[in-house]
């Protein structure tokens, strides 16, 4: 791959265009827009999320409710107490039965209330999610449009550095551009640079048959930051 005055330039003209596209996706409009639209992709993950949380609580809440239902009916079942012991029942074993229950029935209530606390929690981070979701359908709409107004504004010097392009890379054999295009795109930049005091800029040295390769317009792509380097 020879170097070419035309491949220069090209770098030259797309550094202009390079320079455009930075300011615009640093612009605090397109944070703005990335920020809402990577909140609204997450949205429907965390709400689906929540809702299965919200049917466990369900399901928990009426699986205790339930027993400490049947307990509470068991135990009154021992109100008359007096009139099973007389009928020839064993008070210790009533006795022993009703400990439990009643053991059994505050455990309950401590479930409980900690599953109530975590209702509330779980509604509270209900209402924090859909006010953060109206909130960022809003920035989503609004710093949209502004992005695009970014781009616009921008769109005409774009498409004259882009013609100046297609100009100077028609006089650049295609294989060689396909290379500069393919390094552009993995954000290299500048492509093509010049071996200074024996390195690359990205400060990698160039052994001495390296170097040799770059005489008489030979290019060598580096080795750490895959640029084409050349000699000037």
């Amino acid at each position: 791959m020879p170097i070419s005055q035309e491949l220069l330039e090209y770098q030259r003209v797309d550094g202009e265009l390079l320079k455009i596209e930075q300011e615009v996706s640093s612009s605090e409009e397109r944070k703005k827009y990335l920020q809402a639209k990577k909140f609204m992709e997450a949205a429907g993950e965390k709400l689906e999320a929540q809702d299965k949380r919200a049917q466990a609580l369900r399901e928990l809440s009426e699986k205790l409710t339930e027993e400490f239902e049947e307990i509470d009916k068991t135990i009154s079942e021992y109100a008359d107490l007096d009139e099973m012991v007389e009928s020839g029942g064993d008070i210790a074993f009533y006795k022993k039965s009703v400990q439990s229950l009643a053991d059994r029935l505050r455990s309950l209530k401590g479930e409980l209330v900690k599953l109530t606390a975590d209702i509330e929690a779980a509604v509270e981070e209900y209402k924090k999610m859909k006010k953060q979701t109206i909130a960022m359908q809003k920035q989503y709409k609004e710093y949209n449009e502004k992005f695009k107004t970014v781009k616009n504004a921008r769109a005409e010097e774009v498409k004259k550095i882009t013609e100046e392009l297609e100009k100077i890379g028609s006089n650049i054999p295609p294989e060689i551009l396909t290379r500069y295009l393919a390094k552009r795109r993995e954000r290299i930049f500048p492509v093509v640079a010049p071996l200074t005091n024996g390195r690359c800029i990205c400060g990698m040295d160039f052994a001495i048959a390296q170097q040799g390769k770059l005489s008489g317009g030979g290019v060598v792509e580096c080795e750490h930051c895959h640029r084409f380097i050349y000699k000037e």
